[in-house]
């Protein structure tokens, strides 16, 4: 079983809009809700082995916000995911070697939630299914099951989508 947890990057600020797009910063409450996320992350005793994170600034600070719910896992950073279509996230994924069984991707809409759409088709309780197509907001992390042998058999359908958290659904720390 491998699992892949798509998470969309806290909310960031928009006070300097000055700042590139790229280079945006989260805000008071993005910081905290990455926070939480972590912890949640935690709980879960869900800790990566790999994380693919968009070299943007909101991207980097939302995995600094996760903290150590991504224990010893491998950091690769990759301007490639800035705002990139779900192709592209799929095709970085596909580039995973398959010694990790779980990969933590932290992207941006709508990429990310296309991908995960995409990814899970029906598959999953309706409820939560029906919660992740409603609204996939900052912050918000789907986490998908897949029985796949190795990461370049990902693709439409593969997935099960096994739980989907937003981070007001959490309680603060």
């Amino acid at each position: 079983m491998r699992h892949l947890f798509l998470l969309r990057h806290a909310k960031s600020s928009w006070d300097d809009t000055s700042v590139a797009d790229f280079d945006r910063p989260l805000n008071g409450r993005g910081r905290q809700a990455a926070r939480r996320m972590g912890a949640h992350l935690r709980a879960m005793k869900a800790s990566p082995d790999l994380v693919l994170c968009s070299a943007a600034r909101r991207t980097r600070e939302t995995l600094d916000g996760v903290g150590t719910a991504v224990g010893g896992a491998e950091i690769r950073f990759d301007r490639g995911l800035y705002a990139a279509t779900p192709d592209r996230l799929l095709a970085a994924l596909h580039g995973v070697e398959d010694r990790f069984r779980r990969v933590l991707l932290i992207g941006h809409n709508p990429g990310l939630e296309r991908l995960a759409g995409m990814l899970v088709g029906e598959a999953g309780e309706a409820d939560i299914l029906a919660r992740m197509r409603g609204k996939f907001p900052t912050g918000a992390l789907a986490v998908l099951v897949t029985d796949i042998a190795a990461w370049t058999a990902l693709g439409p359908g593969a997935c099960r989508l096994a739980a989907f958290v937003r981070p007001d659904d959490l309680k603060e720390e």
